[in-house]
């Protein structure tokens, strides 16, 4: 089944984006549990309001310049995934863009600020924006915060999934990203998540999507 538009009718009038958001890191969860190594585990997320489970108070660039990120008064609604081989160190996290991340521009730095924090210590993120009423681009946005750019997202769709992952090769740092618009009416895309730099799993967007859609009864499922 397609993608369908939480933020207006007829969606709007059966089910609440809320609802949905809070649902979909929990199936992410079950399905990505089915994949990943022994060693690895998976946890959803919810905070709303003005605590941040993942605690960074700087983030640097090209190893030179640290900017301050105030992650105060942040929406989270996410999957964590952890390594206990490294003492449970987290490796990757699955951002769902809610619309308080991208409705005012401090909420914006901040989220950006966030993932940036996270790519520097390493770890794979991924977003998905599924909010069709606010058409920033947190992905653009964060690609301009850490000096990059991506031609294929000019113009910046409203909504899209992406996974991102900062290396390095020799030393030098490294960063890639696979990146996809998303659009009404069509299917979702399959990401990468990386949980280090030889090994990866799918998250397999649609099936999970489709299954949250299916238990909560949101129309077209």
């Amino acid at each position: 089944m397609p993608l369908r538009d939480h933020f207006r009718p007829p969606i709007w009038n059966h089910s609440s984006w809320e609802g949905f958001h809070g649902g979909w890191p929990a199936i992410m969860v079950q399905q990505l549990a089915r994949g990943l190594p022994e060693d690895y585990t998976a946890e959803p997320r919810v905070h709303l309001g003005d605590y941040c489970e993942i605690d960074v108070c700087a983030v640097e660039e090209n190893d030179e310049g640290v900017f301050d990120a105030d992650l105060a008064d942040q929406y989270a609604y996410e999957v964590l995934v952890f390594d206990h081989e490294r003492h449970r160190r987290l490796v990757a996290a699955i951002e769902i863009v809610s619309p308080a991340n991208k409705d005012r521009p401090e909420n914006r730095r901040a989220f950006v600020a966030k993932c940036a924090a996270l790519l520097q210590e390493h770890v794979c993120v991924s977003l998905v924006d599924l909010v069709t009423i606010r058409r920033f681009n947190l992905y653009c946005d964060l690609l301009e915060w850490i000096g990059r750019s991506d031609p294929s997202f000019a113009p910046p769709p409203a909504t899209y999934a992406v996974t991102c992952r900062g290396y390095k090769v020799e030393r030098e740092p490294r960063f890639a990203a696979w990146a996809y618009p998303l659009v009404v009416g069509r299917e979702l895309p399959t990401l990468p998540i990386w949980l280090k730099d030889d090994l990866a799993v799918s998250l397999d967007l649609e099936a999970s999507y489709e299954e949250t859609c299916r238990v909560l009864r949101v129309p077209g499922s």
